[in-house]
C-alpha cells in the first residue's frame, strides 16, 4: 500500500512539474515578446526603468520555472532525493519572490490612476522632442493606439505650443491613415489648427485600460494558479523526498 502511494506522489509530483515547466516556457515567451515587439512596447520598455527591469525580472523567473520544471520532472521519475531537496528549495525561494512582488504591486497601485499620470504627462511632456525619452514614449503611445493625452487633447492645453500653432494638439494625435510612426497623417495641418474631426479625441488611459483589461484578469488567474500549483509542487516533493529510501 505504502509502495502505490509513492508510486502516486511520484506521478502526481511528474503533473505539477510539468505545469511549472509550461508556465515558465509562457513567462520566457511573455517577456521575451513584451522586449522585442515591434510595435511600440520596446520603446516603452526601454524608457521605464521598472517596466525595463520587470521585464527582465519576467524572462528571469520564466527561465528558471522552466529549468525547475525540467529538473522536478527528472527529479520525480528517478526518485533522486538531491535534485528533489534542490527543486524545493529553489521553488520555495521563486513562490516568496513572487508572494512579495504580488504585495508591492497592491501596495503601489495607486501610482497607476489616471490622475497620477495626468500629472506627469502636463510635467514632462515636450512634444515631439524625440530625444527626451519621457515625450518619444507618449508619442509612441498615442501613435500606436490612436489616442491623445490620459483624458484627451484637453491634456495638452496647459503645456505651450509651438508658437507657429494656434491650438495645443501635438502631432502625435492627429489622425493617421496607418497606426505606426510611418503611417501618414490624415490631414495634419488642420488637426494642429484645432478641427477636431482630424484627431484623436480617445484619452489614452481609457484606450489602454479597454485594450488590457480582459489580459489583467488572465494574468492575474495565471499569477494565482502558478503560486497554487507551486504550493503543492513542494509539498509533493516534500512528501516524495521523504518516501524514498
Amino acid at each position: 500500500m505504502e509502495g502505490d502511494c509513492l508510486s502516486c506522489m511520484k506521478y502526481l509530483m511528474f503533473l505539477f512539474n510539468f505545469f511549472i515547466f509550461l508556465g515558465g516556457a509562457c513567462l520566457l515567451g511573455l517577456g521575451i515578446w513584451v522586449i522585442v515587439d515591434p510595435t511600440g512596447f520596446r520603446e516603452i520598455v526601454a524608457a521605464n526603468p521598472l517596466l525595463f527591469t520587470g521585464a527582465y525580472i519576467m524572462l528571469a523567473m520564466g527561465a528558471m520555472l522552466f529549468l525547475l520544471g525540467f529538473l522536478g520532472c527528472c527529479g520525480a521519475i528517478r526518485e533522486n532525493k538531491c535534485l528533489l531537496l534542490f527543486f524545493f528549495m529553489f521553488i520555495l525561494l521563486i513562490f516568496l519572490a513572487e508572494l512579495s512582488a504580488a504585495i508591492l504591486a497592491f501596495i503601489f497601485r495607486e501610482n497607476l490612476t489616471r490622475e497620477f499620470f495626468t500629472k506627469e504627462l502636463k510635467k514632462h511632456y515636450q512634444r515631439n522632442n524625440d530625444t527626451d525619452v519621457f515625450s518619444s514614449t507618449w508619442n509612441s503611445v498615442m501613435i500606436t493606439f490612436a489616442c491623445c493625452g490620459v483624458n484627451g487633447p484637453e491634456d495638452f492645453e496647459a503645456i505651450p505650443p509651438y508658437p507657429s500653432l494656434e491650438k495645443a494638439t501635438p502631432e502625435a494625435c492627429c489622425q493617421r491613415e496607418l497606426q505606426s510612426r510611418e503611417g501618414m497623417f490624415v490631414n495634419k495641418e488642420a488637426c494642429l489648427l484645432g478641427s477636431e474631426k482630424f484627431q484623436n479625441r480617445q484619452g489614452c488611459y481609457t484606450v489602454i485600460l479597454n485594450s488590457f483589461e480582459t489580459y489583467v484578469y488572465l494574468a492575474g488567474a495565471l499569477a494565482i494558479g502558478v503560486l497554487a500549483i507551486e504550493l503543492f509542487a513542494m509539498i509533493f516533493a516534500m512528501c516524495l523526498f521523504r518516501g524514498i529510501q
